[in-house]
């Protein structure tokens, strides 16, 4: 039989039963296996689902554009559904994630627009508002919204849901997923919950994620959100589509955890899955580990395992990359302090003033063979430059250079302690477009640290 377009391929994802990592548990833990979907993850599920919806609705017509913040998987399913639909798609994200992600979305006829991770949401450089101002300005611009948008939620209920039912017989007693937009987590849990009000769901969050703490307190801790590696999951916002009454706990998951996690369900169990499946397994693991002696062979966990390792071949799956970000288990204790003291480097840092001009900033930057540089006013660090930046706003419009450095500049780098450890200082470069600043004790002046110090740094231990 075939299948009159690749939409239709979407859904029937198998359960596969985990043998090794899980050994030691008595009840059955299964893994239900998301990139068996065509586009290769859970996400094309919602994407042809909002899409759908905004055809009925008479938000998308005929030749529309397709507006969307994703983190790659959504975006992928959007195009795949959009290529047969004829639509036009401009994607924004950010630029925390993979580029074998970026490279799947332009492949698929997308345009996207890399954003910085490390600004507030309502920031209009964040990938949230671009989306919605590229929606607003573009005629026939349909803006889906996977965090809001109920088609999300409702695709889960109406699919993978049953889907995890049929496929126990109805034994499940156990769901375990991690939670971006929610729809996932809500959509699935709510369909068991519904069949066998004993089923529990557990979320799992990365550290630096707002949703384990407001589901424990019912309210936003600002402590909490900070920088983080595994893509995917997790937010700083509230999604509309996370029904916090419909999970019975949520746990945390460090990025050690997941990355590590994630490797070994390749080496010992033979899935090749993306950091969120560890994130996942991490996070049921140590669940089952606190209510050890509740546990039977009666139990049967399903955990949702969304995307496959071909999207991170150059992270996880890099072995440089992990070492750098020191997940593997040989990775030296490396500190802000060691990074410093480790660079040959002592000239002073250069500051860019928000009132001179981008052209006579990238002559210094050129001068000096420098790839970042903060921008200061007085003693306040106000904004940063990079290469990345300064290319894409010239690509955009070669006039740019003539520009004032506070028209074109980035949010500042994150400042950090000297004291701080690896696996932070690596999380912070990701999030701060490839630098951080030291403000150095006690005579507060500034220094920065790049990717290539910290490697550097990583390459001699």
């Amino acid at each position: 039989m075939w299948r009159d377009d690749i939409t239709d391929a979407i859904g029937n994802t198998p359960l596969v039963r985990l043998r090794r990592i899980t050994a030691e548990w008595p009840c059955t833990v299964l893994a239900k296996l998301e990139y068996f979907n065509p586009g290769g993850s859970v996400k094309d599920r919602i994407g042809l689902a909002m899409i759908r919806e905004a055809e009925e609705k008479g938000l998308l017509e005929p030749g529309g554009t397709i507006i969307e913040g994703t983190s790659g998987n959504t975006g992928a399913a959007l195009a795949m559904a959009a290529a047969i639909r004829g639509y036009r798609c401009i994607f924004t994200t950010t630029d925390k994630q993979s580029q074998e992600k970026l490279d799947v979305l332009r492949a698929l006829g997308a345009e996207v627009i890399v954003c910085p991770t490390n600004v507030a949401p309502e920031d209009p450089r964040s990938y949230y508002s671009v989306a919605r101002r590229l929606a607003e300005e573009i005629p026939g611009a349909a803006y889906l919204n996977q965090y809001d948008n109920p088609a999300n939620r409702a695709a889960h209920y109406e699919t993978t849901g049953p889907e995890i039912w049929a496929d126990t017989e109805g034994r499940v007693t156990h769901y375990v997923a991690g939670a971006g937009t929610g729809g996932t987590l809500s959509g699935v849990a709510r369909y068991l919950k519904e069949r066998n009000p004993d089923v529990r769901a557990i979320g799992v969050d990365p550290y630096g994620s707002i949703y384990h703490g407001y589901f424990h307190n019912r309210e936003v801790d600002a402590d909490d959100i900070y920088p983080y590696l595994t893509e995917g999951v997790g937010e700083d916002i509230l999604a509309a589509n996370m029904d916090f009454g419909v999970p019975d706990d949520f746990v945390q998951v460090t990025d050690r955890e997941a990355m590590q996690m994630t490797r070994r369900l390749a080496a010992e169990e033979g899935l090749f899955c993306g950091q969120s499946s560890g994130m996942a397994l991490a996070g049921a693991l140590s669940w089952m580990e606190a209510r050890a002696g509740a546990l039977s062979a009666d139990d049967v966990f399903v955990l949702l395992f969304p995307d496959s390792g071909f999207r991170y071949l150059s992270k996880t799956y890099n072995d440089n990359w992990m070492r750098n970000h020191g997940f593997l288990p040989a990775a030296p204790e490396v500190t802000v302090d060691r990074v410093l003291n480790a660079r040959t480097d002592a000239r002073p840092l250069a500051f860019a003033s928000p009132e001179e001009t981008l052209g006579s900033v990238i002559g210094v930057m050129a001068e000096r063979g420098i790839s970042q540089m903060p921008v200061m006013r007085e003693d306040e660090v106000v904004g940063s430059l990079t290469e990345s930046v300064i290319m894409n706003r010239l690509v955009q419009d070669p006039d740019t250079q003539d520009q004032l450095v506070e028209s074109v500049m980035d949010a500042p780098f994150p400042v950090v302690s000297q004291t701080l450890g690896l696996e932070r200082l690596a999380a912070c470069l990701e999030r701060g477009g490839g630098a951080v600043l030291v403000r150095m004790e006690p005579e507060g002046a500034y220094q920065i640290i790049t990717k290539s110090d910290l490697i550097g740094t990583l390459a001699l231990s």
